[in-house]
């Protein structure tokens, strides 16, 4: 059992309270695991994956893993890190989004042991009344005490009544599905703690809380997002996949091995330590590449994206040890001539045009054609001629 909790405490960010936790362990009986999931886009990209995976690593050590799709709560928005009121969600737009997460999921957890369940089978049916009974489980007082509603009041912003409903609809769902364990973002601990405390009004056992820390995005600094274009998607095309693994830095890498791979964490940390020791951090980067896409797309695929990653790049055409650098752009981004100049890999923007006419400028490999191309936050390997490379990440 030691074995299999240090296992479920690896890359968790808190566990509220660890001794109950190891309480519910001791019982020696399946455990209930819930995740909740709003389908507010279609697809899913890596960060959600940080809670997907360790819910996998629950299923393998034999629990009950109950995958909720909030097709209720996205017609509500999460108010959560929000400083304006969300735009709510059509019935239409949330159903359309959920026939995607399903599908999406099953790359991960196994679908004979998942049972997935919509949070509108239990609100759907629940009366005005009923309703209002909920509402009255909880204060106002309490909900100000949330930083992001605090603020927003502080600030003079406007807090709409039906965002206090969020929380108090998440903690409900966990009364319902009578869950032991419930898995969120460190953002989440707020929502989560409220599921705690309905348990106990209902007469339950309060469910264990576990965070898992924020994914960053390609650029090591932002959360991932696709709003910020720093993200890797389930449904990326294997080499875009693998090579945006190949462009994050070396220090990002141990981050996304710790949240996303599914290697023992002992070699995880004998890997590190070899690269401490002079390894070279590449091998160990295509070995994470690797092991994510074959996950979403299979063996054959990872293959043919290392060959293709390495036939772009002209087998040792790049350098091992590349550059990293940060370069700072507003909302509008950066045009490409002015980030090979920033960059230090053209003396001039005249000199970035005329090289980029000439067809010697690359980005993760491919040629770049378009001169007046603007780039935006993202991290990618710029290459001019056959000597000047280096790994840039534009932030804002």
């Amino acid at each position: 059992m030691q074995e299999t909790l240090a296992q479920l405490r690896y890359g968790a960010e808190e566990i509220l309270l660890e001794s109950d936790f190891v309480k519910k362990l001791e019982e020696n009986r399946p455990l209930t695991i819930k995740a909740g999931f709003d389908p507010t886009a279609p697809d899913l990209h890596l960060g959600h994956t940080v809670l997907i995976n360790k819910l996998k690593q629950f299923q393998d050590a034999g629990h009950n893993v109950q995958f909720l799709i909030g097709d209720f709560t996205a017609m509500i928005g999460d108010p959560t890190g929000k400083n304006v009121t969300r735009k709510p969600l059509s019935r239409e737009e949330v159903l359309e989004n959920a026939k995607t997460y399903q599908a999406q999921v099953f790359k991960i957890l196994d679908p004979e042991k998942t049972e997935v369940k919509f949070n509108s089978a239990w609100m759907g049916a629940m009366t005005s009344a009923e309703l209002i009974q909920l509402a009255a489980k909880h204060t106002v007082a309490r909900m100000l005490e949330r930083d992001d509603f605090s603020k927003r009041y502080k600030n003079g912003q406007p807090i709409a009544i039906h965002e206090f409903l969020y929380p108090l609809i998440q903690g409900y769902d966990s009364v319902v599905m009578k869950a032991d364990v419930e898995l969120g973002g460190t953002d989440q601990k707020f929502n989560l703690l409220v599921g705690r405390q309905l348990q106990e009004i209902y007469g339950q056992k309060p469910q264990i809380v576990l965070t898992m820390p924020i994914l960053e995005g390609l650029d090591g600094v932002q959360k991932m997002s696709k709003s910020l274009n720093n993200y890797i998607g389930i449904a990326d095309v294997p080499d875009d996949m693998f090579g945006k693994i190949m462009s994050i830095s070396d220090e990002l890498m141990w981050r996304y091995f710790k949240l996303l791979s599914f290697r023992p964490m002992l070699e995880i940390e004998r890997w590190r330590q070899a690269c401490q020791n002079g390894d070279n951090p590449r091998n160990y980067k295509v070995a994470l590449a690797q092991e994510i896409v074959e996950r979403f797309h299979g063996a054959a695929a990872a293959k043919a994206a290392l060959e293709n990653f390495e036939a772009r790049f002209q087998r040792g055409a790049i350098p091992e040890d590349l550059d990293d650098i940060q370069l700072e752009a507003g909302a509008e981004g950066l045009p490409i001539a002015n980030l090979l100049k920033n960059a230090g890999l053209v003396a001039s923007t005249s000199e970035a045009l005329r090289l980029i006419k000439q067809g010697a400028v690359k980005i993760d490999g491919e040629k770049l054609e378009d001169s007046k191309r603007v780039i935006t936050r993202s991290t990618h390997i710029y290459q001019v001629g056959k000597r000047k490379v280096a790994r840039v990440t534009i932030s804002s």
